[in-house]
């Protein structure tokens, strides 16, 4: 079981990793510089017709590709679920109280990959593997 302290100190764990000053969310230099949203606390609709309200417990964290996405949700739909407004958007949405703390690691260290400059990943790599 994981919480938003265990996803922030996860994320901030990796290279130029940064969080953002006004919401719970995290963002990593991607191709040309500009920073790329990698996780982000979900906001959902509590009552209709009224504005979304961010949920702690629930997280939604980028993934390569749809294919992806679908087969996470596949795999363990109690864990990870999607909604309408992320339909065709490569990010799939997280129960934190239903994962453990190393397939939450994983799953955030992918997102980071797919998102983080060539360079940066190229650097972050090289120094894993030593």
């Amino acid at each position: 079981m994981a919480d938003q302290s265990d996803v922030r100190r996860i994320v901030l764990s990796l290279p130029e990793t940064s969080e953002a000053e006004d919401h719970f969310g995290f963002s990593v230099p991607g191709k040309g510089g500009k920073r790329k949203g990698l996780l982000w606390a979900w906001s959902e609709r509590v009552q209709p017709a009224k504005p979304r309200v961010p949920n702690p417990r629930v997280v939604a964290v980028r993934v390569a590709n749809q294919h992806q996405k679908d087969m996470l949700i596949a795999a363990d739909p109690a864990k990870f679920f999607t909604e309408p407004h992320y339909n065709g958007f490569p990010a799939v949405l997280v129960r934190l109280d239903a994962i453990e703390i190393d397939e939450l690691e994983e799953l955030i260290a992918d997102a980071w990959r797919c998102l983080a400059s060539p360079g940066l990943l190229a650097a972050f790599e090289k120094g894993r593997n030593c």
